[in-house]
C-alpha cells in the first residue's frame, strides 16, 4: 500500500475516533479535560530501537561500474540496538517544533563472502575486510494540528531530514569508501487519539519522492519514507513510557553511487515533559 493511501486511511480512522469521542461527550455531557500527554511546553524522549536492517550500497570509480554490495550478506554486518533522541517544543496548542537525532552506526570484521567491485576496486572471495558504516540521521520539522479536540488531533508535518551515508572498507589491498550527504524535504501527516486520558495512540507518515522530470535532469532518483506507530502511557503530566514500531526506507541513485537502506522494528522508550 502506498504512503498516500495509508495516510488517507489512517486519517479517516482518526476522524472516526475523534467524532465518536465528541458524540460521547455530547451525550453524557462530561466536562472537557485536556489529556495528560498534552500538558507540556517541552518534551524529551529517548528510545531504544532494534530494527532489522537492509543495507545495500553501490559505488563507481574510474568508469568501472560497481556491484550492489550487501553489507549484511557480503560483509557480515549484524543487527544491533540503536538509540534515538526526540525533542518537541510546543509554543502553542496546535503548533509543535520537532527535532530528532538518530545515530546509525555499524562495524564488522569479516572475510568477503562473494566477490564484488566497490569504488573501482575488486574484492575477491575470502579477502579480510573491516567495514564501517555510518547512516546518522537528523530531522528538523514543524507540525500543525489543524484538527484538535480533547480526545486527539490530526496534523500535517513539514520536515527536513539530513542523512549521512558513509561506508568505508579497509583491507590488505587498500581503503575504499563512498560518502553522500543531502538534506531531504519531506511532507507527512500525524494523528493521535486518547482512548483514555493517560493513554495516547499515535501514528505518523512522512515521505519524499523525487519528481521524474528532476530525476532525469540530475541523472538520478531518490525517495524517503518514514512510518511510525506507537502507544504512550503517561503516568502523570511529566513522565511516560512508549512502545512502537517504525520503518524507514531510503533509496537514492546518482551518477556514481547509490544505496538502498531499510530499517524496520519495534522500539521502546521513556518520555519526560515540562
Amino acid at each position: 500500500m502506498s504512503a498516500c493511501r495509508l495516510s488517507v486511511w489512517f486519517g479517516l480512522a482518526a476522524l472516526v475516533c475523534l467524532g465518536s469521542a465528541s458524540e460521547a461527550r455530547a451525550q453524557y455531557r462530561r466536562p472537557q479535560t485536556e489529556p495528560v500527554g498534552e500538558q507540556y511546553r517541552i518534551e524529551l524522549a529517548y528510545g531504544w530501537w532494534d530494527p532489522s536492517p537492509t543495507l545495500i550500497v553501490n559505488s563507481e570509480s574510474l568508469d568501472i561500474l560497481g556491484s550492489d554490495v550487501d553489507l549484511i550478506q557480503d560483509l557480515g554486518i549484524e543487527q544491533k540496538r540503536l538509540g534515538k533522541i526526540n525533542v518537541v517544543l510546543r509554543p502553542g496548542k496546535k503548533h509543535r517544533l520537532r527535532f530528532e537525532r538518530l545515530p546509525i552506526q555499524y562495524e564488522a570484521d569479516a572475510t568477503v563472502r562473494r566477490s564484488f567491485v566497490f569504488n573501482g576496486q575488486t574484492f575477491n572471495l575470502g579477502l579480510p575486510v573491516q567495514t564501517t558504516a555510518n547512516f546518522d540521521t537528523y530531522r528538523v520539522g514543524y507540525e500543525y494540528d489543524f484538527i484538535y479536540r480533547s480526545k486527539g488531533f490530526i496534523g500535517v508535518l513539514v520536515d527536513l531530514k539530513y542523512t549521512n551515508v558513509d561506508v568505508e572498507l579497509r583491507s590488505p589491498i587498500g581503503i575504499e569508501f563512498t560518502r553522500a550527504t543531502a538534506p531531504i524535504p519531506t511532507l507527512g501527516f500525524v494523528a493521535r487519539a486518547y482512548p483514555q486520558r493517560n493513554l495516547a495512540i499515535n501514528g505518523e507518515i512522512s515521505f519524499f519522492r523525487m519528481p521524474e522530470s528532476l530525476a532525469t535532469q540530475l541523472e538520478g532518483r531518490g525517495s524517503y519514507t518514514d512510518y511510525d506507530f506507537n502507544a504512550t502511557y503517561n503516568f502523570n503530566r511529566y513522565v511516560g513510557a512508549q512502545l512502537g514500531y517504525r520503518k524507514v526506507d531510503i533509496l537514492y541513485e546518482a551518477t556514481r553511487d547509490g544505496a538502498n537502506l531499510e530499517f524496520a522494528g519495534i522500539y521502546f522508550g521513556s518520555v519526560i515533559r515540562y
